[in-house]
């Protein structure tokens, strides 16, 4: 560890800190949350600039080129991405910051040891940032994996699995326990880290898909932590409070997602959820009742054009057809014949929080006219027609209905509320839960089956030719 910073460093520090939770604070609303990321840049940028002064510019060959490198791949990722695959982008930079710290920790006992001993203060810091940044640093990539589908986003499970992650979770703190009182060893620091590096995917693994969002907030959390206690252990204060903000609000991003889904953060984690047919699941699909109505595009545009209130609810379908812009052109075609349309937006739509907002920004749809659960769930009633493009699970309403639906108790959008639903989607595939849902065999639903953007762009065109 170093020695204490000079104090125009510590008020440089703070001026950094006060620009961070500025900038958390102009992130909640999407009005201002341009602003809130330009001043967490500045922040950052001021952070980098003042440590690598006080760190001195010796090695400056190892520092700027990577730099540099890193930069134009986070530029180019950033731009090329698209936004179906923002999530996995997500999970690898959250993966990258935490195995960032999980080095920086390493390196730090490495130098320790090499000078005869570690403080005992000292590895229990280094032990819990190296432990939290590998677990985050491997979940994040098991995570990615599944995600862009290179690993099936089904859990994967297997007999007496729980009892091998106990074992494994409890053989590190027992090393890391012996690594403190002997005050170092390197063949036992890498034992330590190399079964928090196995830990990490074996902790994913058994978390299905549609927890996917919720695994991603929470790794984000242990991300900030690892950062947080990093800094404790190169004495960095700005560290420590940026790391500090990332696991709170990692931490109640991911509570505020569980309570959205009615489920406790120990049944996401260790549930299996979407492992197979769940209890009940079967008898859900059995007692299903009416038939499922196919639409034309024809049809459809005769509800829209009869309509004063157009709710659309999006899911991850949408982002999958890149549909957003042709939501849009619907909803200005809408909007021109003097039909309201206001957007539902469910909490864990997607597969991250705030997919759904953020493709439809992208889109220039009016942030006024997007609508979180609770303040749209009142207005399905009064709606003529709900356009369900996408989604599913989020709109069952087996989770209010049916006490034995594995989604029973989440709370949901009541679509089924509405006039009339229209429910875009390829095929009758159920959603991540695995189940059927009963909105598309109510009476007042109708199916337009095929490719969202292509179904979205003919009533575009149906609707300027009735016009």
């Amino acid at each position: 560890m170093t020695g204490s910073p000079a104090p125009w460093v510590t008020l440089t520090y703070i001026v950094t800190a006060m620009l961070f939770i500025i900038s958390i604070k102009r992130l909640r609303t999407p009005g201002s949350a341009l602003q809130g990321i330009r001043l967490a840049v500045v922040g950052m940028a001021i952070a980098v600039v003042v440590t690598l002064q006080q760190a001195g510019f010796d090695n400056w060959l190892l520092i700027f080129p990577p730099m540099v490198v890193g930069g134009v791949i986070g530029t180019v990722a950033a731009r090329r991405v698209r936004m179906t695959a923002m999530p996995q982008m997500v999970a690898v930079f959250n993966g990258m910051g935490a195995g960032a710290a999980a080095l920086i920790a390493a390196d730090e006992f490495r130098r320790l040891n090499a000078a005869g001993s570690v403080p005992r203060i000292d590895a229990i810091t280094i032990l819990l940032s190296c432990m939290i940044g590998a677990i985050g640093f491997a979940g994040s990539m098991v995570a990615f994996g599944k995600l862009q589908e290179l690993i099936t986003g089904k859990p994967l499970t297997y007999p007496g699995q729980k009892l091998i992650n106990a074992g494994l979770l409890a053989t590190i703190l027992v090393l890391g326990a012996i690594i403190v009182i002997n005050q170092g060893g390197i063949g036992l620091f890498l034992a330590f880290a190399i079964g928090a590096l196995i830990l990490g995917p074996l902790f994913v693994l058994p978390i299905g898909g549609a927890d996917m969002p919720v695994v991603i907030s929470l790794l984000n959390s242990f991300t900030g932590v690892a950062a947080a206690i990093t800094g404790f252990v190169l004495d960095n204060q700005v560290l420590v409070v940026s790391g500090a903000l990332v696991g709170a609000s990692g931490t109640v991003l991911t509570q505020l997602m569980s309570r959205a889904m009615n489920r406790s953060l120990v049944n996401i984690l260790f549930g299996a959820f979407g492992g197979g047919p769940a209890k009940g699941a079967a008898g859900a699909s059995a007692e299903m009742a009416g038939d499922v109505r196919s639409a034309t595009v024809e049809d459809v545009v005769a509800l829209l054009e009869l309509a004063r209130l157009v709710v659309v609810v999006p899911g991850y379908g949408l982002a999958v057809a890149r549909a957003q812009h042709d939501v849009k052109r619907l909803a200005d075609q809408l909007e021109a014949r003097g039909i309201e349309v206001k957007y539902a937006i469910h909490p864990v739509a997607g597969r991250m929080p705030g997919h759904m907002n953020v493709l439809l920004a992208e889109a220039n749809v009016p942030y006024s006219q997007l609508y979180d659960m609770d303040a749209i769930n009142d207005e399905f009633g009064r709606a003529d027609v709900a356009v369900v493009i996408g989604a599913n699970d989020v709109v069952n309403p087996a989770a209010r209905n049916n006490p034995g639906s594995p989604i029973h108790g989440m709370p949901i959008l009541n679509v089924d509320e509405a006039a009339n639903v229209v429910v875009l989607k390829r095929s009758m595939n159920p959603g991540f839960a695995g189940i059927e849902n009963e909105l598309f065999y109510n009476p007042k639903t109708v199916m337009l089956f095929g490719d969202a953007q292509k179904s979205v762009s003919d009533l575009v065109t149906e609707l300027k030719e009735a016009s």
